[in-house]
Parts: C-alpha cells; sequence; structure tokens
C-alpha cells in the first residue's frame, strides 16, 4: 500500500468532482478532457505554484507543511475527515512491510465490555478485526457464526470482510449499501493513518478482487469517519429494527461499537429479546 500513489489519486478525485463554477472560477464554457478543475487551477486556489502541485500529486514532493496542506484542503472544500486524511497522508512516511504487532485489549477496555454484557457491543482493531464482543454484539452481527476467541489473532472475525462477502451480513442491513459506504470511508481512514500496515495492504487486495462493490467504493477515495450510523436491520430471530451504531475511541485507536435503539421503541423491544434471547441459549453451551 503505497501512500504516496494513495495521496496523488486521493487529490485527483478530490479535484475532479469540483468544477470551476463552484469555486468562482470562470469556465468560458471550455470543454475539457478530464472533470472538474485543472491543477493549475487548484494551485491557484491554494496559493502554491502549479509545479509544486503537480509534484505533490505525483508524489514527487515531500514534507509538505501544515499550512500549505491546509490551504489545499480548502481549496477542494474537505471536510474535517477528509482534511485529517490528507495530513495522514501527506505525513512522513515510516519503513514499509514490517509486520505490526498483534492488537490487544487493556484492561481498561476489557472492563468496559463486561460492563456492558447485556448490550451489543463489538470492539474493532483498525483493519476491521473483531478484538472482543459481548454475547449479544455476537448474536446481533453474526450470529451465525461460532462464537470463535477474538483472544486469538487468527481466529478473529474480520466485520469488513463480512460486510462485503458473507451473504447473511449482507441480508442483515436491507439498506446495505449505505452500511457498505460507511465501512469502506472507515477503512479508507485508517489506511491513511497506516500505510505501512501489510495486513491492511493484504485486506484491502483481498477484497478488490473479491467485490466488485467494494472495488468501486474503494476507488472513488471516499473518506468518511463514520462514528454515528443509523441503520435499518433485519434478524433472524428478532425481526426488523432500526439500530444506531455509536463508535467510541480508545488511546490505542480501536473502535467500540455499541448498538442502541430509541427508547421504548420497537426496535428497543427487539434488542432487549435478543438479548433474553442469548441468556436463555446460555446455558446450552456449558
Amino acid at each position: 500500500m503505497d501512500g504516496r500513489r494513495q495521496l496523488g489519486e486521493f487529490l485527483q478525485t478530490r479535484r475532479a468532482r469540483l468544477r470551476p463554477e463552484d469555486v468562482g472560477l470562470a469556465g468560458y464554457g471550455d470543454r475539457r478532457r478530464v472533470p472538474g478543475l485543472r491543477r493549475e487551477e487548484l494551485a491557484l486556489l491554494a496559493g502554491v505554484s502549479a509545479s509544486y502541485y503537480a509534484r505533490l500529486e505525483q508524489g514527487a514532493s515531500l514534507n509538505a507543511s501544515a499550512e500549505v496542506l491546509d490551504a489545499i484542503a480548502g481549496a477542494l472544500g474537505l471536510d474535517d475527515a477528509e482534511r485529517r486524511h490528507l495530513h495522514n497522508l501527506a505525513g512522513p512516511r515510516r519503513p514499509l512491510g514490517r509486520r505490526p504487532a498483534p492488537e490487544r485489549l487493556t484492561a481498561a477496555t476489557r472492563q468496559l465490555v463486561a460492563a456492558l454484557a447485556d448490550v451489543p457491543v463489538v470492539v474493532l482493531g483498525r483493519r476491521g478485526d473483531v478484538l472482543a464482543w459481548t454475547r449479544t454484539g455476537h448474536a446481533l452481527h453474526a450470529g451465525h457464526l461460532g462464537h470463535g476467541d477474538p483472544d486469538r489473532t487468527g481466529a478473529r472475525p474480520n466485520m469488513t470482510r463480512l460486510v462485503f462477502t458473507d451473504a447473511h451480513t449482507r441480508e442483515l442491513y436491507p439498506g446495505w449499501a449505505a452500511k457498505a459506504r460507511d465501512v469502506v470511508g472507515n477503512l479508507r481512514l485508517a489506511a491513511g493513518q497506516h500505510p505501512d500496515d501489510p495486513l491492511l495492504a493484504s485486506l484491502i487486495g483481498e477484497l478488490s478482487m473479491k467485490s466488485p462493490e467494494f472495488a468501486a467504493l474503494w476507488s472513488d477515495h471516499r473518506v468518511r469517519a463514520c462514528d454515528v450510523g443509523v441503520y435499518e436491520m433485519h434478524h433472524a430471530i428478532v425481526g426488523a429494527m432500526t439500530v444506531t451504531q455509536q463508535t467510541l475511541h480508545t488511546e490505542q485507536g480501536q473502535r467500540v461499537v455499541v448498538a442502541t435503539a430509541e427508547p421504548d421503541s420497537a426496535s428497543a423491544h427487539a434488542l432487549q429479546l435478543l438479548a433474553r434471547d442469548v441468556t436463555a441459549r446460555e446455558p446450552a453451551r456449558h
């Protein structure tokens, strides 16, 4: 996963979505060979030279200042998540190819998960690996899978992979396309933060080969920090419900995803029924 190439492709796709009239430039009705702003137009808006911007987009200019990156972000109309992504991509590169240490939970995160035992909770690593989940979290998101052992690295399910390659997960979300966009947006952020992670690069390559939908979304370079998402879900046991998935971030960069529903709603009762069903089934596992 080449961080410089990511930077160039990100800038190109963001530049392509703008028209001269969107940013106060006269288009003069000219017919363009490619959509969007030209490099020199973007450079003019950002207050940098056209040659410097071209080198940056080509990955040939290193160590751009924060001020220059902010000027380019402003010219492109980037939101906060996209702006952070731009800074991550243009930051200093670490040596490539080193296998990262396995992700582990801290004692504090384990305590949090234990305290939310009856709530649907999933703890995800930066690649979407399941690091922990409550019994109800497992039942909501992946009840068709064996419970497994998230403490064993090789046995961890990957929620990103499930969204794009697992038929049950696709059926779980009637509005699957919105969930897929959010998952890819979060993964794109992770790729900018960890361009030297070979396991993350391998996952992206695998999904690009296996899923045309993933490949199309990935090529768009959409960045989205989806910390709160409201999804329609249709669960095999408790039926249809509207669920809010909220994400809490740990200091280790892990995501604690908590599923809730509007109090006293049919969806809240469905989640409660799921928790009771899990409790009722538990003795059979011993």
